[in-house]
């Protein structure tokens, strides 16, 4: 007995193998997504400076020092990424957004701030010969998985005030980059390093950007590459622009969990006067 005696064919196969859904429309790019794309590219277009600078340095001379103008150029491209990662979403609801247009923002998070500020630890300190290699590799291996699972949480957990859980991994990928242009490779350092990866992992709730906010964060963006042009282009000023900046993410970030941490133990003390009372 044949497929055919059966009343099967090849034909019935392949559309029951067929994948359901509105594929057409699943690759259709949106405005939100080029922009979810140009964030990737921004990622990748870093590392391959990172890259290049540690090459054409190991082939001269076969000592690396990190160029303050190959990391600015890197930074930069960071923080046009997060530029786009700003508005892709702003756009997706002001016009319309694809079938897989929060996958793309994932992964293109995923390069752009998880992959790309985990390279640049190994380029700031795998070759300076200060601290174990293994050691290095750890913390940026650390970027990196708190990165992703970051956002696989967020694609997975809501939260009640609609805020993010943890620190969101665009700001922690700029708190690495400011640690790294800010400090030599050392032991303090590295510790700080696995502390943003533990912030992006933590339940600590930080806002969302929204309405006012969105414009400060985006100042705050546009600020940061214009401290940085000035300080790759050996300006004056330039490295007391880039120390300022660098202390006022990192403290920013630092500040958050403290005043959340303040909050909810004024919280706690409220309910025990509240059941005091009672």
């Amino acid at each position: 007995m044949t497929m055919a005696d059966a009343g099967w064919s090849m034909d019935d196969l392949d559309e029951d193998e067929a994948p359901r859904g509105p594929v057409g429309k699943a690759f259709r790019l949106s405005a939100a997504d080029s922009l979810s794309i140009g964030n990737a590219v921004c990622g990748f277009l870093a590392v391959c400076v990172l890259a290049w600078s540690a090459i054409a340095q190991l082939q001269q001379s076969r000592e690396f020092h990190p160029d303050p103008r190959y990391f600015a150029t890197a930074v930069v491209l960071l923080l046009i990424g997060a530029t786009c990662d700003l508005f892709d979403g702003l756009v997706a609801r002001r016009f319309r957004a694809s079938a897989m247009g929060a996958e793309l923002d994932n992964l293109a998070d995923v390069i752009s701030f998880g992959f790309a500020p985990a390279f640049m630890v190994v380029a700031w300190a795998g070759f300076s010969h200060r601290l174990p290699l293994w050691l290095v590799l750890c913390a940026a291996v650390s970027v990196l998985v708190a990165g992703v699972v970051r956002l696989a949480r967020f694609a997975c957990v809501k939260t009640k005030s609609g805020d993010f859980m943890g620190l969101p991994i665009p700001m922690g990928a700029m708190t690495v980059v400011s640690i790294v242009l800010l400090f030599q490779p050392s032991y303090p350092t590295v510790i700080g390093i696995f502390a943003v990866a533990w912030l992006m992992v933590s339940r600590i709730e930080y806002p969302k950007p929204k309405g006012n906010l969105a414009a400060v964060v985006l100042a705050w963006i546009m600020v940061n590459v214009a401290c940085l042009i000035i300080w790759a282009a050996d300006l004056a000023g330039g490295d007391i622009l880039i120390q300022i900046g660098a202390c006022m993410q990192i403290a920013l970030v630092s500040a958050i969990p403290l005043r959340v941490l303040m909050f909810k133990r004024e919280q706690r003390k409220e309910r025990k006067l509240t059941g005091s009372v009672r």
